[in-house]
């Protein structure tokens, strides 16, 4: 089965900021920066997503631009190791527990979008969340938001996918531009701008090691990387193309949206919510909702602002369950219809879960999902650094311009040795966060080098025991 491509580069750039804009910038972003002391929060997610998000993107798109295939097909064809197997099944099982809260909060926002247009929820925002938060209304309207995104899926990289994200991606961008100029003449913009935007040393030094592992969880979150999207999207990917170019495109567009809807957001806040840090999860719906209940117009406002988050969730659904249905396509040959649609009954069981039960649910999308994304990207990069070495550095080169040539070689090295290491401290100081045990960073660095020098030496080992074949990519 002849596999499809992207028609244009500006297709797979827009389907891959879409894929890493989503909920997590409009949704998660506001979320965890209001509880991880704003603009302390922000200077460490911007340093991650630069510093560490960019190489990984270019990780993730040397995988799947060379194997051109699916994580699972990816690493089983370049490696053919059980080891690095195990690494693409658990992209696949991630990208299940993405979609199994992510279309919970998809069904919220379609809801909110509906009611918007008679102001179901003007009266009392906070009541109103927590009566339809979960249950069974929850789970229909979850339904229905996987319904639409299987449907794009089903028809294909180019006819649904693409062409989808080529209409939804200027949209939020513009509508989110104009809810930022209106956000600014809001009474509490200003105190919304002060807790965003100016640099809270003290905070950051008394709680440096709960913000570095939330920044860089969130990092990985809104970048889609880690759950092996990018390595799917870069298996429809051209060999003439360059994957330095567009990973740096794709962080910088992430960085701008992100910053722009917290523009948006935390002046509302701000303006007509107890306080950033009111809410969790439900802080967009109860603080948000309660802005438009306030103003002229309110009905319309809120219409638009839910608009542009449901436009926003589509393009990063989209992109979590093309990852199972590339794999089922790739590597059991199933139609790309059948597969879509059997993914849909099975995350609609495990979605099902989250929507009834409040517990569950926080627990993948405030602790588990970050840990799993943080275990995926350090896999990525140890098995580019050192199994595809060479064929890394070759894929890296192929189509790449002349101010990312002389980066390969520290490119390459940094993804092997110092990124690993610091993806696996964060994943200890947010595991010892998560059982409340208060630990200094000695022990983390310790138990950090007793995982990544093992980590690489497995690597290597699996070069000399099964070297991959880098140009025998399946069709």
């Amino acid at each position: 089965m002849a596999r499809e491509t992207w028609a244009s580069r500006a297709g797979f750039i827009l389907a891959a900021v879409g894929s890493a804009i989503g909920l997590g910038n409009i949704w998660r972003f506001p979320w965890m920066t209001a509880e991880n002391g704003g603009s302390a929060f922000l200077l460490l997610y911007l340093l991650i997503v630069l510093v560490v998000g960019v190489p990984g993107l270019l990780a993730a798109f040397v995988i799947g631009r060379r194997a051109n295939r699916n994580p699972v097909g990816a690493f089983k064809s370049l490696a053919g190791s059980r080891f690095w197997t195990a690494l693409g099944v658990l992209c696949v099982v991630t990208s299940i527990m993405l979609m199994s809260f992510y279309s919970v909060v998809g069904g919220w926002i379609l809801r909110y979008f509906l009611e918007s247009a008679t102001g179901a929820y003007f009266a009392d925002p906070g009541a109103h969340f927590e009566a339809i938060s979960y249950g069974a209304e929850a789970f229909g309207y979850q339904l229905a938001v996987l319904a639409a995104t299987s449907l794009i899926v089903a028809a294909g990289i180019r006819r649904g996918i693409e062409a989808t994200t080529k209409v939804m991606m200027p949209g939020v961008v513009v509508l989110l531009i104009g809810l930022a100029v209106w956000a600014a003449q809001q009474p509490g913009a200003a105190q919304g701008y002060e807790f965003y935007l100016e640099f809270d040393g003290a905070y950051l030094a008394e709680n440096f090691l709960s913000v570095l592992g939330s920044a860089a969880g969130q990092a990985l979150f809104t970048l889609s990387i880690g759950s092996g999207t990018m390595i799917t999207y870069a298996s429809y990917v051209d060999d003439d193309r360059s994957l330095p170019l567009d990973a740096s495109a794709i962080a910088v567009f992430n960085l701008g949206i992100g910053i722009l809807a917290g523009l948006v957001v935390f002046p509302l806040l701000f303006s007509f919510a107890p306080g950033p840090t009111e809410g969790g999860p439900g802080a967009l719906f109860v603080g948000i909702a309660g802005a438009f209940a306030n103003l002229p117009g309110g009905r319309l406002l809120g219409a638009v602002f839910f608009l542009v988050v449901l436009l926003a969730a589509l393009t990063s659904l989209i992109s979590m369950l093309e990852i199972p249905v590339s794999f089922l396509v790739d590597e059991l040959d199933l139609e790309r219809a059948t597969a879509t649609w059997g993914l849909f009954g099975l995350v609609a069981l495990t979605g099902g879960v989250n929507a009834f039960s409040p517990a569950v649910f926080t627990l993948f999308a405030d602790q588990l999902v970050d840990l799993l994304l943080v275990l995926g990207l350090t896999g990525f990069m140890v098995y580019t650094a050192w199994v595809l070495g060479p064929a890394a550095i070759e894929e890296y080169l192929e189509g790449a311009g002349p101010l990312s040539r002389p980066l390969v070689i520290p490119w390459r090295y940094a993804i092997g040795t110092v990124f690993p290491a610091f993806l696996l401290f964060t994943f200890y100081a947010d595991v010892a966060a998560v059982i409340g045990l208060s630990t200094g960073t000695g022990p983390l660095l310790v138990a950090t080098l007793l995982t990544v020098v093992p980590l690489v030496l497995v690597a290597r080992r699996s070069v000399s025991e099964n070297r991959p074949q880098p140009s025998e990519s399946a069709d």
